[in-house]
């Protein structure tokens, strides 16, 4: 069976890389990811993981993962900020501040969908504003949900998880297993890929 990886995220490769498991192709689908009027951060996640992985086309003998992460504030969804001065604004709000991390994760194997999300707790540490413009120069917020990633230099931001440290930067992994075992991929088995 052909693993195909339906995100160009770098840091979802390397974390099902950390169980052996290597995607034998990478297709990103282009969906838009523009939020709805008034939805909410959870229905959010969901809708566009299905979106992506409907947009994948499978041979009989491919199986595909896509996922989506946001970051929650309340009601308020932080997607991936378009510039430096709203990656900034996102900073501002979450500094000192509790918010959720949703991510939900699909498997597609033919016309067969299983879907899993998972919602974990981040507090962020109040940041002064050189913390902020060092973190701003170093470009680390570009294409990261909420404008950070917790396994880069803004791990220094954060004291304090409730919930998957791999959920967080992108892939549960625990809940990504489950759904590829479910279809009968050989997660721990050899001829990955």
């Amino acid at each position: 069976m052909k693993l195909i990886l339906g995100s160009g995220s770098p840091r979802r490769k390397e974390i099902l890389a950390q169980v052996g498991i290597i995607p034998a192709e990478i297709r990103a689908p282009n969906v838009d990811e523009t939020p709805l009027k008034k939805e909410l951060p959870l229905q959010y996640c969901r809708r566009i993981v299905e979106k992506k992985i409907q947009a994948l086309e499978l041979a009989d003998d491919e199986i595909a993962i896509c996922a989506d992460t946001t970051v929650s504030l309340g009601r308020r969804i932080l997607g991936k900020p378009i510039d430096r001065e709203e990656a900034n604004s996102f900073l501002n709000l979450l500094s000192g501040r509790r918010h959720k991390v949703i991510t939900c994760v699909a498997v597609k194997k033919q016309n067969k969908i299983k879907t899993k999300e998972v919602v974990s707790q981040v507090k962020m540490k109040v940041l002064d504003f050189q913390e902020k413009e060092i973190y701003l120069d170093s470009g680390d917020w570009e294409g990261k949900a909420g404008g950070y990633g917790i396994q880069g230099p803004a791990s220094a931001f954060i004291p304090w998880i409730a919930g998957s440290y791999t959920g967080i930067v992108g892939l549960p992994l625990i809940e990504t297993i489950g759904l590829l075992s479910s279809f009968g991929y050989p997660v721990f088995g050899k001829n990955n890929g």
